[in-house]
């Protein structure tokens, strides 16, 4: 039987004590279930999914995009979500249909940078600044000190970032799905709708990728 509380809420100015049920249960139903209750209009349920995958999503489109209009990302793929519930087939996974989609809002946000980005391809550097200079090996801060510890992880979250960024949208899905998300690869393959052999390929190129990258900022392997 749910487990249930009665909350106390001010009438008239005064506290009582209603019989108003809060199921505290909601937390420990599965997907399944909460996904059988949003279709029915259960918003307290669907409430419960976003808790339960708000942060890997945040997480996912993060890796895939940036921090720029993260939050509006974010937001983009929970409604994708909660409108395309009466499609989701129900012998298939919930958190995989989540991470396509988030893909999918990944996808079109990196599309619509590219065409933006042509738009403007005359501003980029040219050789007369000193863009066309080697890259000097990047001074990393003393690890000695707390302050230097705070600095390092910053330091290597950055480098992190600009050697996804590098990559193609295809071997960066792959590499955060798997290596930072710690997806196996096999349902990597049913989020990117591709065969197990590709996933595998485009991981071992973006880690040669991202190998590369960080060699050349200086990083010891």
């Amino acid at each position: 039987m749910p487990r249930s509380k009665r909350a106390a809420i001010l009438v008239n100015g005064g506290p009582q004590v209603l019989a108003v049920p809060i199921d505290v249960s909601i937390q420990e139903r599965p997907d399944r279930e909460l996904v059988e209750r949003s279709l029915k209009g259960d918003r307290h349920s669907f409430r419960q999914l976003y808790r339960r995958y708000e942060g890997k999503v945040r997480s996912t489109l993060y890796q895939l995009c940036g921090s720029d209009g993260l939050d509006d990302l974010v937001q983009e793929a929970f409604l994708r979500v909660w409108k395309g519930l009466p499609k989701f087939k129900r012998k298939a996974r919930f958190s995989t249909w989540l991470y396509r989609i988030t893909w999918n809002v990944a996808a079109d946000r990196r599309q619509a940078f590219a065409k933006e980005r042509s738009k403007i391809i005359g501003l980029v550097a040219s050789p007369e600044n000193g863009s066309d200079r080697p890259r000097q090996p990047a001074e990393l801060p003393d690890p000695s000190s707390n302050s230097g510890q705070a600095l390092m992880h910053l330091h290597y979250q950055d480098l992190v970032q600009r050697g996804l960024a590098g990559l193609s949208l295809e071997h960066r899905s792959v590499l955060v799905l798997h290596d930072l998300e710690d997806l196996p690869q096999k349902e990597i393959a049913e989020i990117l709708e591709v065969p197990l052999g590709t996933v595998k390929s485009r991981l071992h190129h973006a880690r040669a990728g991202m190998r590369k990258f960080l060699q050349q900022e200086g990083v010891q392997l």
